[in-house]
Parts: structure tokens; C-alpha cells; sequence
């Protein structure tokens, strides 16, 4: 899981396939929009194959029009996919079609599809079978953490030697950071239920005596629990304090860090989470939980992590940062000198695309 060492470039020319809007302002979507633009800047020319908006859930159409996009591309190019899509791909016709092209793929996983925390069991063990057959297919696979890695070895068999981590890389920030009064608590994740807004809530419906404003910021994903978020606010009496913003460009989330004077994301499992290096660049608190990727994101003494589902724990957890002024600046000088020493894209791209050229390299036998 070493970043393999700068080659001169094998992979002149790659395919990524993504599924849905390449602009969506999620995560994920943030991380393969910078790979682009730094592959190309690298040297590297990029073709975006833009598969179907029904990934992780395709469509009969979006999976024959995916699986014949993979079966045309050229042997010589590498072929790099979004875990959107190739934890999803049904794996008999996937394989099929990498007999077709004979090129080499390399997969991209943020998290496991398996992980997401709303789905019924027969959905998980399905994303679970597919995702574990594709990646077995895959020349090289890259993760976002070393937490997914250690997941895909130790769940999904993929051997240590095949993962590198490509951790994101994070812009400096332009604005000066300059905290109101009262309190400003932002958290940024996309409005589903793995972020765990809905715990956010009940925590800071129990220390409304406190004073604070809160801004919940992240794109309506699955609208019926947008419209659950919605009612809880109304029913916990907290529709004057905290206010639910869509998918933010990147000029309105500065601008919304700058103004912050607590991070807090309730969340139920990340893969990597890169809103936590955003809060850290800006030299913010950080409240979260400790699952998946979140303990090693996030740096010590930057934040303090309760455990996921326990809104009792966060709302203690919030309290302390609010009140005790010496807790809350030394988190926060935690933060910023953690922040400080954050990788940047262009540190991300250098990385895939070493990944990408031990592929190719290995494709014509050097």
C-alpha cells in the first residue's frame, strides 16, 4: 500500500468511467473532478466516459450501455473506474468485456457500496458478491484511505500488493477565517443516512440552553430522508437555528468554513471523508464519530470522536467544545498545523498516476 515511485509516464492516454454528473458536489465526485484536471496538467490525456445516473443501482440500459462503452476501448489505453460503478456491475458481462478490450483496469474506490448503512441484507450481500468479483479482475486497485484498504484485504481478498492509497488532496484556503458570535456549527455531508444529520439534530436539540446557529450543508441524495431531516427540525423546535443548505460550490463551502466555529459531521461510516481535511485546512474543531476512515483523518487533538448512533455522546461532545474556551483553542491549533501539512492534488495525481503507468507497464510485459 506504498505509493509506487515516479516513472516517466507509461499511461500517456487513460479512460475513467464515472457514473451520473461529473459535477455533482459530493466527496467523491470533488475527488475524480481534481484527478482529472491534475492527470491533464501531468501531461496525461484523460477521456471521461460518463456512464449512466442509476449507479449503484443501474438500470438494465445504463449496464448494457456501460458494458459495451468497456468492450470498445482501445488495448492500449489503461481503464480507470469509480467503485460508483464497478461495485455494481453485475461480474459475468464485466468479464466478458475485459476478454473484448484486453485492456488493464484499475479500480478507484472511495468505500466499499456494501457499507452504506441503509441498505436491507440481501442489497448488501449483493453489492458485497459483485464488488468482490470485480475487484479480482482489476490489475491495480487505489483507495482513498488506509482504513478501505484494510477493509478490501481483510473482507474482500484483495491482495496487499495491488493497493495503493491515493489519499485526497486539499486546496489552502483564500479566506480569512473570522468566527462569529454565537457559535457557528457547520457540517458538510451529503443529506442520507450514512452522514447521520439525523444524530446531529437530537444532539443539538439537547443543548439548545447553549448559545449557537448550525448549518447542515450537502446535496438532497435520497429525498425522503431530506424530508425526514426536515420534520425533525420542526419537531425538536430548532427550524430558528439550523438551517439545511443544498450541495455548496467550492467559493460558498470556504466561505461557509470561514465563518465556522465547530466542524461537526454525525457520521455512520467514511471511507476517507475529505470535509474533515477541509475543517483542518481552516483550523476548525472537529466533532465526529470514530468509524471507518474518521479516526485516522482526522489528526490528534484536532477533534473529539464519540461513537456513531449515540446523539447523548455527541451533544456532550459539542457542549465541551463550546464552553471550554481553552479545549476549543487547542483543538483548533490542532488543527491548523495539521492542516498546514495536508498533501495537495497535485500530490494525489502523482500517485494514480504511478498506479496507472505499473499497470500499463505490466500489460506489455516491461
Amino acid at each position: 500500500m506504498t505509493p509506487p515511485a515516479s516513472t516517466p509516464s507509461t499511461a500517456q492516454h487513460i479512460v475513467f468511467a464515472i457514473p451520473g454528473d461529473l459535477d455533482t458536489p459530493t466527496g467523491g465526485y470533488v475527488y475524480d473532478r481534481r484527478v482529472i484536471q491534475e492527470l491533464r496538467e501531468r501531461g496525461v490525456g484523460v477521456t471521461h466516459l460518463e456512464w449512466g445516473s442509476s449507479f449503484p443501482h443501474p438500470s438494465a440500459h445504463d449496464t448494457a450501455e456501460a458494458i459495451a462503452q468497456l468492450s470498445a476501448i482501445d488495448d492500449l489505453r489503461v481503464v480507470l473506474i469509480d467503485g460508483l460503478a464497478l461495485g455494481a456491475l453485475e461480474p459475468a458481462p464485466f468479464a466478458a468485456a475485459l476478454t473484448v478490450t484486453n485492456t488493464p483496469v484499475v479500480a478507484l474506490i472511495h468505500h466499499p457500496l456494501a457499507l452504506e448503512g441503509h441498505l436491507d441484507d440481501a442489497r448488501r450481500d449483493e453489492l458485497f458478491r459483485i464488488e468482490r468479483e470485480n475487484l479480482a479482475r482489476c490489475a491495480r486497485v487505489i483507495t482513498t484511505s488506509a482504513a478501505t484498504a484494510k477493509v478490501l484485504v481483510d473482507e474482500y481478498a484483495v491482495p496487499t500488493s495491488q493497493i495503493t492509497v491515493a489519499r485526497p488532496g486539499t486546496d489552502r484556503p483564500h479566506y480569512e477565517t473570522l468566527p462569529g458570535s454565537p457559535p457557528l456549527i457547520v457540517s458538510v455531508g451529503s443529506q442520507s443516512p450514512r452522514k447521520g444529520h439525523d444524530v446531529l439534530l437530537r444532539a443539538l436539540g439537547e443543548i439548545t440552553s447553549l448559545p449557537w446557529q448550525a448549518v447542515i450543508a450537502g446535496s438532497a441524495r435520497d429525498e425522503a430522508h431530506s424530508l425526514a431531516l426536515h420534520r425533525l427540525i420542526e419537531e425538536l423546535g430548532l427550524a430558528q437555528r439550523v438551517r439545511v443548505e443544498g450541495g455548496l460550490s467550492t467559493t460558498e463551502l470556504h466561505e461557509l468554513y470561514s465563518r465556522a466555529s465547530v466542524f461537526a459531521l454525525a457520521t455512520r461510516f467514511e471511507g476517507y471523508g475529505m470535509v474533515f481535511d477541509e475543517a483542518m485546512a481552516f483550523g476548525l474543531p472537529i466533532v465526529s464519530c470514530a468509524v471507518g476512515a474518521v479516526p485516522d483523518t482526522v489528526a490528534p487533538g484536532a477533534g473529539i470522536l464519540v461513537p456513531a448512533d449515540d446523539p447523548e455522546a455527541f451533544s456532550a461532545a459539542l457542549r465541551r467544545v463550546l464552553t471550554d474556551e481553552d479545549q476549543r483553542r487547542a483543538m483548533a491549533t490542532a488543527s491548523h498545523q495539521a492542516g498546514l501539512a495536508l498533501p495537495r492534488w497535485s500530490d494525489t495525481a502523482r500517485i494514480i498516476a504511478g498506479v496507472l503507468d505499473e499497470a500499463q507497464r505490466e500489460r506489455m510485459g516491461w
